[in-house]
């Protein structure tokens, strides 16, 4: 019979009640073989050398019991005499009671197998009713025996039907398990406690925070990967500053040429001033094509990440929209902040709403925080981006309508992702496009 996606599997039933973290995963993999070893151990023990120590002693004091009935029954006039000499020798305590009859008695409550033991070893000896009680007299056990004129009343101490191995035996196994245990789960933890380091300076530095070197700890493994990966990190805050220098002279190669061009524009006689204003345009659009190329290609990794006024940053930026001739309205709640480069955020936002501004007439700018993520939230009332090109935007240079370079929603989509987040266009209700972005506070 095959199983239906979702249906039940051992699979799902063991996931499901395994510890996730590699620590528990790893306490459970000694703890499983030590457990069953003391069981096994305890075992053999309890279902051998156990069991037989109890039907000897349980045997022996049996035979006594019935050594002494015996000889009462052989010569019942000397019985009190008998009696006496088989306390002394046997260090039982024994009193008859005239004209009475057993009585019934609870179960016994005797741990391991001696109440079985004894019960079988007194029926082979005595051949007539009787019965055990095993808590009338602390540290004494009363054998009762029926009599043809009364009731034989003997209490055995305990200690001659229990070995005290036993406890010791016990006692060391579960004692000897502890410390196993104790030891393997401080020795797991240093082992994990690299791996844990790693990961969290991992997910930091994919966040675009820099929290430097770590210390290499733990087994070889875990110490290759650190240092591995503290390498990886000096390998690449050398590559971004190798980029952002060359980048700069790169700027600064291309605006060179471009400031020559306006500085002969601003020389041509007055009769050429409706050409110098066009071709004037022109190289205002080529510095701002330039910049915003540089800025796809440099990214915004030499900013470091910290914590930031969200209110406050998405406060500015619909400031400055305005005073751009935006119609924008912000809504965010007083004191939302949030870990992040907040320089490479102001220019996703406002990269995302000079995007909307060329295409709606009224904007809207919020946040809020959900649990620890954090969502930015703008929307318009233009006409929105089909959900079949919605991918296709994210791409370098691809453009949804005519007037753009096709690098802002690029721009945005990598720095959002440089802060370990993500970007989202969705329908707006109404009419319009939703873009939202959400970053790990």
């Amino acid at each position: 019979m095959k199983l239906r996606p979702g249906g039940f599997s051992a699979d799902r039933v063991l996931r499901r009640f395994l510890p996730r973290t590699l620590f528990g995963r790893s306490l459970l993999i000694v703890l499983i073989p030590l457990v069953l070893l003391q069981a096994v151990a305890l075992l053999l023990f309890y279902g051998n050398h156990l069991n037989e120590l109890s039907r000897r002693l349980a045997g022996g004091v049996a035979g006594e019991v019935g050594f002494m009935i015996d000889e009462i029954d052989r010569a019942p006039d000397t019985r009190g005499l008998i009696i006496q000499e088989t306390d002394r020798y046997f260090q039982f305590s024994t009193v008859f009671l005239r004209n009475q009859v057993l009585r019934r008695l609870p179960p016994p409550d005797a741990p391991g197998p001696v109440d079985d033991d004894l019960a079988r070893g007194l029926a082979q000896n005595l051949h007539r009713p009787f019965n055990v009680a095993w808590n009338t007299t602390p540290g004494f056990i009363r054998i009762n025996v029926q009599m043809a004129d009364g009731v034989l009343s003997i209490d055995v101490s305990r200690k001659r039907l229990y070995i005290g191995t036993f406890y010791l035996f016990l006692i060391w196994v579960i004692g000897t398990a502890g410390l196993l245990f104790g030891i393997s789960a401080l020795f797991l933890r240093t082992q994990v406690r690299g791996i844990t380091r790693l990961a969290v300076a991992a997910e930091a530095f994919g966040m675009g925070r820099d929290p430097g070197p770590i210390k290499p700890e733990g087994a070889v493994e875990v110490r290759r990967a650190a240092a591995a990966f503290n390498r990886m990190q000096e390998r690449l805050r050398r590559f971004l500053a190798q980029r952002t220098t060359m980048l700069a002279g790169v700027s600064h190669d291309l605006r060179t040429p471009l400031t020559r061009l306006r500085l002969s524009l601003a020389m041509l006689p007055e009769a050429d001033a409706g050409e110098m204003a066009e071709m004037t345009g022109d190289i205002e659009e080529m510095e701002q094509l330039i910049a915003t190329y540089l800025s796809f290609a440099r990214g915004e990794g030499s900013e470091q990440a910290v914590p930031t006024d969200v209110t406050g940053l998405l406060e500015d930026v619909a400031a400055a929209a305005r005073r751009a001739g935006a119609r924008i309205d912000c809504d965010a709640p007083e004191g939302l902040s949030a870990t992040l480069r907040p320089e490479a955020m102001r220019r996703v936002l406002t990269n995302l709403i000079d995007n909307a501004r060329r295409h709606a007439g009224q904007m809207w700018l919020g946040a809020a925080m959900s649990g620890r993520t954090l969502r930015i939230v703008i929307e318009d009332d233009g006409p929105g981006i089909p959900a079949s090109q919605r991918e296709a935007v994210f791409r370098p240079f691809e453009t949804a309508s005519a007037g753009g370079t096709g690098l802002g929603l690029a721009i945005a989509r990598d720095i959002v992702g440089a802060h370990g987040g993500d970007i989202f266009l969705l329908d707006r209700p109404g009419g319009g496009l939703r873009v939202v972005i959400e970053l790990p506070a």
